[in-house]
C-alpha cells in the first residue's frame, strides 16, 4: 500500500505541485480543500472537504497516515483592507489549531507534520541577507508570521516530529505570481519595478517540493528552514533574467508611483508585494547537504518558462 499523505491547504497551487511530485514518488496524497477543483477529478488524489477552522470528516484522513503538510492560509495577494487583514491572519492561526485539535483526537498519529510558514518573517531590509538565526522584522507580515508558528507549537502534539517550512516567493508552472509576471513581461512591461533594489528570495517550485518531502522523509529535520534558493537576486536582476527567458527584448519601467496606482485600481492588490522584498539564503538546508536542482534564476527560469 502507497504510504498516505494529508495536504490541508492542499487544494492550491503549492498543494497541486507537491501531490504531484509525492505521486510519483510513490505516495498518495489526500487534499483537504474549502472546494473542490476541476482539475482534481483527472488526478490520482483523493479529497475531503474542510471549512478551514473546525474538526470535521475530514481528520478521519489523518488516522494511520504517514504525514501532514498544512499548507492553510488565505492569499496575501490582495488589498490590505482591514477585513482581508483579519483574515490573513485568522486563516492561518486558526486552521492550525484546527489541525492540532484533529491530531489530538486522532489514534494512530503521522509520525511527522510539516508546517507552512514564511519568510517574510525577516522583514524587507534593502542590504541585509537574513538566515534562520537572523532576528525577525516589522510589520504586518512578520507579525502574522510569528502568530502562524506560535499556533503551530502550541498546536502540536507532545512526541510528534514537527518542521516548519519558511518559504519564499515559489516559481511554478500552474499558479502562483509568476504567471502573472510572464503575462506582464511577454507585452512589453516587465522592466524594473520602483527602485529595482527590492530583493526577490524565489525557489522552483520541483526544491520546493523536495524540501517538503524531505521534511517527510528525513528523521534528523526538526525545527524552522528556510526554503529558498541559496542565490537571491535584486528585482533589477529578476525581471532581466525573466525577460532574457521569454525571449522579450524591451521591458518597460514601473515607478514605484505608476506601481500604487495599478496595484490598488488595476490589480486590486497590495503594492507592497512588488516594491519591497528580503533577501534570505536557506543556510541549514545548505549545512545539512540539501542539493538544489535549480540553484540559480536563470536555470529555474529557463525550465519553467
Amino acid at each position: 500500500m502507497p504510504k498516505r499523505i494529508v495536504i490541508t491547504g492542499g487544494t492550491g497551487f503549492i498543494g497541486r505541485s507537491l501531490a504531484n511530485q509525492l505521486h510519483e514518488a510513490g505516495y498518495e496524497s489526500v487534499l483537504i480543500g474549502r472546494s473542490e477543483p476541476k482539475w482534481l477529478a483527472q488526478s490520482p488524489h483523493k479529497y475531503a472537504r474542510w471549512d478551514g477552522r473546525t474538526v470535521g470528516d475530514w481528520a478521519q484522513s489523518l488516522e494511520g497516515c504517514t504525514a501532514i503538510v498544512n499548507l492553510a492560509g488565505r492569499s496575501v495577494d490582495c488589498i490590505k483592507s482591514p477585513e482581508n487583514i483579519d483574515q490573513i491572519l485568522r486563516s492561518r492561526v486558526e486552521s492550525t489549531a484546527a489541525v492540532g485539535a484533529a491530531l489530538r483526537q486522532t489514534t494512530k498519529k503521522p509520525d511527522v507534520w510539516v508546517q507552512m510558514s514564511t519568510a517574510h518573517l525577516y522583514g524587507d531590509s534593502p542590504d541585509i541577507t537574513c538566515t534562520e538565526a537572523s532576528p525577525f522584522g516589522y510589520g504586518l507580515a512578520p507579525f502574522v508570521g510569528e502568530k502562524w508558528e506560535a499556533a503551530f507549537r502550541e498546536a502540536l502534539p507532545d512526541g510528534m516530529r514537527g518542521v516548519i517550512i519558511r518559504t519564499s516567493f515559489v516559481l511554478g508552472k500552474n499558479g502562483g505570481a509568476l504567471e502573472s509576471l510572464l503575462r506582464i513581461t511577454r507585452l512589453g512591461l516587465g522592466g524594473t519595478v520602483g527602485n529595482g533594489k527590492q530583493g526577490m528570495s524565489w525557489i522552483h517550485e520541483h526544491d520546493m517540493n523536495a524540501i517538503l518531502q524531505r521534511g517527510i522523509e528525513d528523521e534528523s529535520m526538526s525545527g524552522p528552514y528556510i526554503a529558498s534558493a541559496p542565490e537571491p537576486v535584486d528585482n533589477r536582476t529578476f525581471m532581466k533574467t525573466l525577460r532574457k527567458a521569454a525571449g522579450v527584448h524591451i521591458g518597460l519601467p514601473a515607478p514605484a508611483a505608476l506601481v500604487r496606482f495599478g496595484a490598488h485600481n488595476i490589480f486590486r492588490t497590495d503594492p507592497e508585494l512588488a516594491l519591497y522584498g528580503r533577501y534570505v539564503v536557506p543556510e541549514r538546508l545548505v549545512r545539512e547537504g540539501f542539493n538544489f536542482r535549480f540553484p540559480q534564476l536563470a536555470g529555474a527560469l529557463k525550465d519553467l518558462v
